[in-house]
């Protein structure tokens, strides 16, 4: 097996080559004038069994037509099976046909990956697992929960797990098992048209006193995190830690966590990070292991 490092990494290609004492040959690459990615495999691939690791952080789009062109051109080299592995997954929030006309974004993605050629996908906790089922080979998940609750077990005792919706409630439930505790979620709902969120009702557990954590698998603006630290504050919780697997951070989304009041903000290396800013889960462990 080798190790064939992509375009965006942030580091995790070199970790799992070196945790699985596996050979690592590095993406060439290089972007024309007019735009246009350009990539090559720079060695005679002979193994017949290559994983590539690739995140589709943004600029998104410029990851995905580079992960297609190495996966093709591997198809081509005859390596029998490529395993691409996926820290983070773009297009995953648009799962299924919202509103008439929608393009189901990760089906279109995961069926072009297939078609290029790759046979297996690993992917560090989708957004639903279900959508994984358009990819039409074998598909592996990256659990990067017990790594997050090592951190979030040195900050808190007992605490509160929270998550911002239903749709993280499993996620809340595989964190709180971990730290043998409790956990519960925010009822909200999102209007379809303008993508504004609002909580409809507040959890039944009483927060007053306790070290809430809020998980959810992806910060984009912040907005959803920023409503609940707002609400679980006003109950009388004493602190509040964010965590996340995938932070995208757009614009001041993590300075608004903090002035909402979170006191940490815990995020893994699926997307790269400012170290000063948030604290790091690695996912390179979780990685291996699932090779």
């Amino acid at each position: 097996m080798i190790i064939l490092g992509g375009t965006a990494t942030n580091g995790i290609d070199e970790k799992v080559s070196s945790l699985l004492n596996l050979k690592l040959v590095k993406i060439e690459h290089k972007v024309f004038p007019d735009g246009e990615s350009y990539v090559r495999i720079p060695e005679q691939i002979t193994d017949k069994d290559v994983v590539v690791i690739q995140s589709l952080y943004p600029p998104q789009d410029k990851h995905l037509i580079e992960l297609f062109l190495v996966v093709e051109t591997l198809s081509d080299m005859k390596v029998d099976k490529i395993t691409v592995v996926i820290p983070y997954l773009a297009y995953s929030r648009q799962n299924r046909r919202f509103k008439e006309g929608e393009a189901i974004s990760i089906k279109t993605i995961l069926n072009l990956l297939r078609k290029s050629g790759a046979s297996s996908l690993a992917v560090v906790e989708p957004h639903h697992y279900e959508e994984l089922e358009y990819f039409e080979g074998d598909i592996k998940v990256i659990d990067p929960i017990p790594y997050i609750s090592k951190v979030v077990s040195q900050r808190t005792e007992k605490p509160l797990v929270l998550a911002p919706d239903k749709g993280a409630l499993n996620r809340a439930k595989r964190l709180a098992e971990i730290l043998s505790t409790d956990y519960t979620f925010i009822e909200k709902e999102r209007d379809l048209n303008t993508g504004e969120v609002r909580i409809k009702n507040l959890p039944e557990l009483e927060v007053k006193g306790r070290d809430v954590v809020l998980i959810d698998d992806i910060i984009s603006t912040g907005g959803t995190m920023v409503q609940a630290i707002n609400m679980v504050k006003k109950q009388g919780a004493r602190k509040v830690y964010v965590t996340a697997v995938h932070g995208l951070f757009i614009g001041d989304a993590y300075l608004r966590l903090i002035e909402a009041g979170a006191e940490e903000v815990i995020i893994t290396n699926t997307i790269p990070q400012d170290p000063s800013k948030v604290t790091i889960v690695d996912v390179s462990e979780a990685v291996a292991r699932t090779l």
